[in-house]
């Protein structure tokens, strides 16, 4: 019998490497279908820590990441060790991480989250009474706290593609334009950018933004994320003009480094059989890992189903 080999490919991957998936979406979504998707081998068209996740939830399954670099600075910028020693101190806190995390970062949470579910996760254990702390992202604590009176104590990380938004380039992009022009963005972005927002999501909740605008006579849409996505809101949306937010005067050009680490050429590999295997986690890394994750789906199936 044939293995059933399924490929999972992020929203920031090239348009090329999207037409090569079975699935192409956001970390809930490829969390969510990795899980259910029964395949004996993942190809995961990603980062590093999307193919941890998939293969905590599919522990008998092989998964593959086409290329051994592709990380994320919120990875790379967080020491464990340290991480460990600060959720110590806050012993009595609920540790909120998000899904841009290392396995051994998910194995220290109590929760883990996504852009698209993180708001309603840490109201809900407000309104149960319960102290937060979140990490890694600095950017989306602080936009939290902001939105809504939190005083949760922040990790310091940031994703490197993100955190190039600015205030001063909006400012003179909006300025260049004559009619009507909107801001939408991810909440790994700077809070000056996030609070110029029309609209402040997930990339999948972006991208729904963009299909369902109604569109207005010489409206630019700015979109403050990475520049993948924009392939997919130019498909849904031809008759809009879309645009990268800049990220210094004129500059309409930031993209993840290591998301582009997915080549045709690495993906097909990978589909062989060839590439980084997600074979050095412990069973017990991957229980305590899938504890958290599991929390975050299960609070998903009752509140978005």
């Amino acid at each position: 019998m044939s293995k059933k080999v399924v490929t999972l490919a992020h929203y920031y991957c090239q348009p090329e490497i999207q037409q090569m998936a079975d699935k192409v979406g956001d970390s809930l979504e490829l969390s969510l279908y990795a899980k259910e998707c029964g395949a004996d081998t993942i190809v995961f068209a990603g980062v590093r820590f999307m193919a941890e996740t998939a293969k905590i939830l599919n522990p008998e399954a092989e998964v593959i990441l086409p290329d051994a670099g592709s990380t994320c600075s919120l990875v790379t910028q967080t020491d464990v060790a340290a991480l460990q020693k600060w959720r110590e101190a806050h012993a009595d806190y609920v540790h909120v991480s998000y899904i841009n995390s290392s396995a051994e970062h998910k194995a220290l949470s109590d929760w883990i989250v996504t852009s698209r579910n993180v708001d309603d996760i840490i109201a809900h254990l407000y309104a149960d009474g319960k102290k937060v702390i979140f990490s890694p992202d600095r950017n989306m604590g602080a936009y939290l706290n902001f939105q809504y009176g939190y005083d949760m104590p922040l990790w310091s990380a940031v994703c490197e593609v993100h955190d190039k938004f600015n205030q001063t380039a909006l400012d003179e992009a909006f300025a260049s334009v004559a009619g009507a022009k909107y801001l939408i963005a991810h909440p790994e972005s700077p809070l000056p950018v996030l609070q110029q927002a029309d609209y402040v999501g997930s990339t999948s909740g972006m991208l729904n933004w963009v299909k369902s605008f109604d569109k207005e006579a010489d409206a630019v849409i700015f979109v403050a994320t990475e520049d993948g996505i924009l392939y997919n809101m130019g498909l849904a949306r031809p008759d809009l003009d879309i645009r990268q937010a800049p990220i210094y005067a004129g500059c309409q050009c930031n993209s993840c480094p290591y998301m582009k680490m997915n080549t045709i050429a690495a993906v097909k590999r990978a589909q062989a059989g060839i590439g980084t295997r997600i074979d050095y986690l412990t069973p017990e890394q991957m229980a305590a890992a899938r504890l958290p994750i599991e929390r975050m789906l299960e609070f998903s199936k009752r509140y978005y189903q």
